[in-house]
């Protein structure tokens, strides 16, 4: 090998081991305690790298330590790589179905033989299901429309061909997926809104992920650890202050949104950290769905379990 290629091969590996490298979507607001943890709390011995990816990053390139995604996800991803594993909850959020009042719905059982938007192979696609299927409404008894376009829109105003137009030119009768999306739906609609929420029948988990390899190398475990202790001290000001830090401004930057709107949508957010026994049933019961959309097997209770893993936050 040439000399020049050695030293190229050795800065490749070099500038990846000396940071903590993170694949997060960034365009949602749940990302974003991310970010704000970086920039505030963290205090490892390496620099975080947060790159656009999610849990996936993790079952495809050995380069990243951390992926952060709804459970939806993280389950998918897990069904084929059994060495990851769920180690933090970021956030938790019902998510809302926004209804046009206009096309003769006021309860969720109306929305049978009607067109409903979501994004399509997500978390959103679980929520409407599980939404209607509460109701005794089927998937084939309603008309889904996926469509990619419906995640950029975060800001009004929207193009044609995104959610909230949709919804109020009458070509959708509702739509369901994370905000500020469906909050510009029903900003839309005005008077002619209905939202439908239920935290009992579904709830995105936002989490944080790892590998059992990066869990097992003492260095980097102890830079995941800072950065979930970076985590911890970030949600509490989400929680409990986030106007006085202007919190809202750095949200709305982050995901190129309206300050006002991201308040109006904040307290639908649950900033988490450990689970309690709920979860695996939660996640149980969404395997199981996911498990025949995808056409694989169930993964078992037993598995499920070794996903959830609290000794991160047990170090903390």
């Amino acid at each position: 090998m040439y000399p020049s290629l050695i030293l190229t091969a050795i800065f490749f590996q070099c500038r990846h081991v000396a940071s903590l490298r993170i694949a997060s979507s960034l365009l949602w607001i749940e990302h974003t305690p991310q970010s704000y943890a970086i920039e505030n709390f963290y205090n490892g011995s390496t620099p975080p790298t947060l790159l656009s990816g999610g849990v996936a990053d993790l079952a495809s390139n050995v380069t990243f330590d951390l992926g952060a995604n709804a459970e939806t996800q993280g389950l998918k991803q897990y069904a084929n790589h059994r060495d990851i594993r769920l180690i933090y909850i970021i956030c938790e959020v019902p998510y809302r179905l926004v209804a046009d009042k206009r096309k003769g719905i006021a309860k969720l059982e109306d929305l049978k033989g009607k067109k409903i938007g979501a994004f399509p192979v997500s978390s959103a696609t679980v929520f409407v299901h599980n939404m209607m299927s509460s109701v005794g409404v089927q998937d084939y008894e309603y008309e889904r429309y996926e469509t990619v376009d419906a995640m950029f829109c975060m800001k009004a105003p929207c193009k044609d061909s995104e959610l909230p137009n949709l919804l109020n030119n009458g070509s959708l009768d509702a739509y369901g997926m994370w905000e500020t999306s469906v909050e510009l739906g029903a900003m839309a609609l005005g008077d002619n809104a209905i939202t439908f929420q239920n935290a009992s029948i579904y709830r995105e988990v936002y989490a944080l992920y790892s590998t059992t390899e990066a869990l097992n190398d003492p260095s980097k475990r102890q830079d995941i650890v800072e950065f979930v202790r970076a985590l911890e001290k970030t949600l509490d000001v989400f929680t409990h202050h986030p106007k006085e830090n202007k919190v809202f401004d750095f949200v709305a930057k982050a995901v190129s949104a309206d300050a006002e709107v991201v308040e109006a949508v904040w307290d639908g957010h649950k900033w988490g950290g450990r689970w309690d026994d709920r979860l695996i049933d939660f996640l149980v019961e969404e395997d199981k769905y996911l498990a025949e959309q995808d056409n694989r097997t169930v993964t078992p209770r037993t598995e499920l379990e070794k996903f959830l893993d609290l000794s991160i936050i047990d170090e903390l």
